[in-house]
């Protein structure tokens, strides 16, 4: 090793060069002035130690520039200053690589000094070894590789050429040269710095070789992975490039033609006041496209740290990110994103205006008043909605006193600080994250009644009370499980059901969700049972992780408060309503529908049509009629529509007069005797003519599918025959058994109704042979039940007997062998359609006494007397009247003795 003095030229960072390389560079004004000095004192080319200069990190973590410890001898080949000088670097150096040499002692950079340091120390390493013919033969396979590599990727044939002549000297080379070409190979190779930098460091021949090997393969191997990857993205990205590109230029040629269309119109209409700079919302713009998405990150950074949600969204949003913009797995994706932060996650606060609301002292007093605002009557119904609120109101204002309290208490790690002679004053630690609190869980109410008696707008009042939004979901005719659950994200065109759509729409996780005609749900069938579904959304124990099938991450339901409506409760199944509290909404009295019409429906129609108060007024007697002889109903809605008819008529009254110029003849109120031209005939006038005492009829009460109350009458007739019972009118098999059990019943005590002269004589046979036909009107709607068994053996005396029944009494129970009436329900239905047909005396069972006692309004018992009957003795007299029916009292047997 042979040491000597150089001038020192330090090169910046990434520039590095080898032995046997070339490098041109520009140099400042002071380089290059001591270049040229050099140059000019030499009689040949001199030589600089060229040696890169690196980085170093100190205490204060900033970058310091420092020099390696190795470079390379160079010879100055050319210094020039071209014409187009850069002021910064007006010259330009081109060196040639000689041989490696090493800096013997440390150099520092100083910022004001030439780049140039004349005459430091170097050293030259002896590199005479031969390296051994294994580690030749290795790095001859491995260039060989690369070189492979480099020709078939280049894109130029003369680069081509080139690296295939550099294979050919590669395998022709002897084991003395074997070195240089590895000097050669790693500087014509772009290769990466520290690579350049640490086979720059390595002397001996045998290690450079190794070192060079290991370059090779890595530098082969990225190639071939790179080359892999840019031909599989270029198959799988051409459709949707071309695509891209296609919609690129659509867009580009839309805006032209907006533009276009724009400047067009301004010059015709801009002295209509047109703004030149207005566009469309529609407009397809990328600044929108940007908006969107930012809107979406923005969503998944506000969800809760750790929670599934957030997990979810962005496990999806660096899905989206990778894919391409125009393909349709892209599209799938941002849609799911979309829906998934568009719910309505709990947070660990309240909503600070629902809570000002619970916190009002005049919260349940403004309840009372909302409801009573809303609807008339139905006080059992708001009775159980005032104990609902009042128990939402304490038990949320409870969880918020508890959860701010917690947040003031200090923690018990708190730090004692004495200062002088103060006494130790304790400091509270950082008030820790108070537990989240869940809101109230909600009841599944069902309401259950007839249809227009208002189950859907009490949902709406309770919602109003307690400061929540009101969803409404329609299940009538849902058949498919995916409406409630949601369709799986493999489907085409799926989306979440119809509990996350409602969700979504509220705004909020606690609103007021109507489920509409739950006993209107499609059965079990291929697609699914809907009413499974809706098991997990109803049950408070279950519904705090509600799982959609397109979500697919756990929803919390127990907030919400779910509100269900139903006519009927025989369709719904059982697991279902054991999860619902039913409630039940009969119907509406003739007082109660009276108001109802003064408070609510007359004003609504004056507003639909036009017209304000003044211009119509309704008599009482009008209006009464109206409602007991044009709307037999349980509801209110046929009242609506006949109220509206009769605003209609008189509206076409007021504007044909106010047209005319004759308003005097206009005449506003509207009497009873006005009514027929206005709705017509009455449809009550036929029933009331036909209900006369005749022999054999009997009218009995009933419920409709649709929990309507009504009266129905009970015909029987004699004819010739061999003593049979004949029962018609679509009846079903319970009822069929109640006309044989009350027939069996009339045979066993004919002689004591006194209807045969033996008790041993069949009342069908003697005198003469008869059958009987019982017949229940209206035929074709299917009749069942176990209620109408007094009304038939009522019949049945009062056709054997001759005795007849007044028209305005009407009945209802069940009778067994023994004579028994049992209890039926639907008492308040059957009370209230009594009421409606106008009926004086109702007889029941005396085991539903209590139900009229706590379900009928005390004015319809005012109006109405019942009897209460244990035996069918006792509901036969309360029907003929006590004497009507001739008793044969039981004969006494005495035995003497003598």
């Amino acid at each position: 090793m042979t040491t000597t003095s150089l001038p020192v030229l330090p090169i910046p960072h990434p520039l590095i060069l080898l032995p046997s390389a070339r490098l041109t560079l520009p140099v400042s004004r002071a380089t290059g002035e001591v270049l040229s000095t050099l140059v000019q004192e030499s009689d040949i080319q001199p030589v600089l130690a060229v040696v890169p200069v690196t980085s170093q990190i100190n205490g204060q973590h900033k970058a310091e520039p420092t020099l390696s410890e190795w470079g390379t001898a160079a010879r100055i080949i050319r210094l020039i200053r071209p014409p187009n000088r850069n002021p910064q670097h007006p010259y330009l150096l081109s060196l040639q690589g000689l041989t490696r040499i090493r800096l013997t002692g440390p150099l520092q950079l100083k910022s004001n000094a030439p780049d140039v340091v004349k005459y430091h120390p170097v050293e030259y390493p002896s590199g005479d070894e031969i390296p051994c013919a294994e580690t030749v033969e290795a790095f001859k396979a491995a260039a060989l590789r690369l070189l492979d590599r480099l020709a078939k990727d280049s894109t130029q044939q003369s680069r081509k050429d080139a690296w295939m002549k550099i294979a050919g000297m590669v395998e022709e080379i002897s084991e003395q040269r074997a070195a240089w070409m590895a000097d050669v190979m790693i500087s014509a190779v772009n290769g990466e710095y520290n690579d350049k930098l640490n086979f720059l460091s390595v002397a001996a021949p045998e290690e450079r070789l190794k070192l060079a090997t290991q370059i090779f393969i890595k530098q082969a191997s990225i190639s071939e992975v790179s080359k892999k990857i840019a031909s599989a993205v270029d198959e799988s990205l051409s459709k949707q490039q071309k695509e891209f590109f296609l919609r690129q230029q659509l867009a580009a040629i839309q805006r032209e033609l907006q533009n276009l269309n724009r400047s067009s119109g301004l010059n015709g209409e801009m002295s209509q006041g047109s703004s030149p700079s207005s566009s469309s919302e529609l407009d397809d713009d990328e600044q929108h496209e940007a908006e969107d998405l930012a809107d979406i990150k923005k969503k998944i950074e506000a969800m809760e740290p750790g929670s599934e949600e957030r997990k979810m969204g962005v496990r999806e949003w660096r899905r989206l990110k990778r894919i391409p913009q125009g393909s349709v797995e892209n599209g799938v994706i941002r849609t799911y994103l979309e829906w998934l932060t568009s719910i309505p996650w709990p947070s660990s606060t309240a909503d600070p205006s629902n809570l000002d609301t619970l916190r009002d002292r005049a919260f349940l007093r403004k309840a009372r008043e909302q409801l009573d605002s809303d609807h008339f009557g139905l006080d059992k119904v708001k009775r159980r909605l005032i104990e609902y609120l009042a128990v939402v109101r304490l038990k949320q204002l409870a969880a918020a006193a508890e959860l701010e309290a917690q947040t003031q208490i200090p923690s018990q790690s708190q730090e004692l600080v004495k200062i002088g002679n103060v006494n130790p004053q304790p400091i509270p630690a950082a008030p820790r994250q108070a537990p989240v609190k869940k809101a109230v869980k909600g009841p599944i109410l069902l309401f259950v009644g007839p249809p227009g008696v208002g189950k859907t707008s009490l949902g709406q009042s309770i919602a109003r009370a307690l400061n929540r939004p009101f969803q409404r979901i329609s299940l009538g005719g849902v058949r498919d499980e995916a409406e409630i659950r949601g369709h799986r994200r493999t489907y085409v065109a799926s989306g979440p059901g119809m509990i996350v759509q409602a969700l979504r729409k509220a705004g909020r996780p606690d609103p007021v969700l109507l489920l509409d005609e739950v006993d209107k749900v499609g059965q079990s069938n291929f697609h699914g049972d809907p009413s499974a579904a809706l098991l997990e959304v109803l049950d408070p124990e279950q519904n705090h992780s509600f799982n959609d099938h397109y979500v697919n991450v756990p929803i919390d339901l127990s907030q919400v408060l779910f509100i269900c409506t139903s006519n009927t409760l025989d369709t719904i199944s059982a697991p279902l309503l054991d999860r619902c509290e039913v409630i039940q909404l009969s119907g509406y009295t003739y007082d109660e529908k009276l108001h109802i019409a003064r408070r609510f429906l007359l004003p609504k129609q004056l507003q639909a049509n036009g017209l304000v108060a003044e211009h119509i007024t309704i008599t009482d007697p009008a209006l009464l009629h109206v409602v007991t002889n044009y709307t037999r109903e349980a509801g209110v809605r046929s009242l609506e529509r006949a109220i509206g008819s009769v605003v209609r008529f008189k509206a076409v009254e007021w504007a044909e007069h106010v047209d005319d110029g004759k308003e005097k003849e206009y005449k506003n109120t509207v009497e009873e005797g006005d009514l027929e031209a206005v709705l017509g005939i009455s449809r009550a006038e036929g029933d009331e003519k036909d209900r006369e005492e005749r022999r054999g009829l009997v009218y009995g009460l009933v419920v409709t599918g649709m929990g309507e109350g009504g009266i129905l009458p009970v015909e029987t007739i004699a004819v010739p025959g061999t003593g049979r019972l004949m029962l018609t009118g679509s009846l079903g098999d319970v009822i069929k058994e109640s006309g044989e059990i009350a027939l069996s019943w009339v045979k066993t005590h004919a002689y004591d109704l006194c209807i045969t002269e033996h008790r041993a004589q069949d009342p069908l046979k003697h005198p003469d042979p008869i059958d009987i036909h019982l017949h229940l009107p209206a035929g074709a709607q299917k009749k069942d039940g176990p209620s109408a068994g007094i009304a038939m053996a009522c019949a049945f005396v009062s056709l054997l007997t001759g005795a007849c029944i007044p028209t305005n009494i009407a009945m209802t129970g069940e009778i067994t062998l023994r004579g028994r009436v049992a209890p039926v329900g639907g008492i308040k239905e059957k009370v209230l359609g009594a009421h409606r047909a106008q009926m004086k005396k109702v007889i029941l069972p005396w085991a539903n006494r209590k139900d009229v006692e706590h379900d009928v309004a005390q004015d319809v018992r005012n109006e109405m007397e019942f009897v209460f009957v244990r035996t069918v003795e006792e509901a036969l007299i309360a029907a003929f009247g006590k004497g009507t029916l001739g008793w044969r009292k039981p004969t006494l047997v005495m035995e003497s003795r003598l």
